[in-house]
């Protein structure tokens, strides 16, 4: 059986691909599957960009119908020997200022940020943008969230 690895993300300003890393945190990876598959993510938005443009259910009247994740798969107590840095294009889930926790909150590093893996307890680095033209949405997205606060997400699909 092929797990799907790919997640679509497809907003007013093009499609995003996001090519799921399950070997580097596989608890977070099933986690955004779930949270995909159940539409969490439809009708939401991206509502920041700084340094990270981040998506999430935050601004909207939707509920994550999950519980919180209960690890960070960053290293520390899981050891994580396949850790993944905040490198630009990366993505990972945020979280409060407390290490194990998050949600359905998500961003995607637009620089590089190496001191998102050990602040807070490390930010989980699960998927990465897929390909170039992924990269020019991630760009326009970015900038229009900075014009005018926020981009809608249509939908969010898995494939493979």
């Amino acid at each position: 059986i092929m797990v799907a690895t790919l997640l679509t993300l497809e907003t007013t300003h093009g499609i995003i691909r996001l090519r799921l890393l399950p070997t580097s945190a596989p608890q977070t990876v099933a986690h955004i599957i779930n949270l995909v598959q159940s539409k969490t993510y439809d009708g939401t938005s991206f509502y920041r960009s700084d340094f990270a443009l981040q998506f999430g259910l935050h601004g909207s009247t939707k509920h994550n119908p999950y519980d919180d994740l209960t690890i960070n798969e960053t290293g520390g107590s899981v050891g994580n020997r396949n850790l993944i840095s905040n490198t630009r294009g990366t993505v990972a889930v945020a979280h409060f200022d407390v290490p194990d926790n998050g949600n359905s909150e998500l961003f995607i590093n637009l620089t590089d940020n190496p001191h998102l893996d050990t602040v807070y307890g490390g930010y989980c680095v699960f998927a990465r943008v897929e390909g170039a033209e992924s990269f020019d949405v991630v760009n326009r997205v970015a900038d229009a969230v900075k014009r005018v606060g926020r981009v809608d997400i249509h939908s969010a699909r898995m494939s493979e």
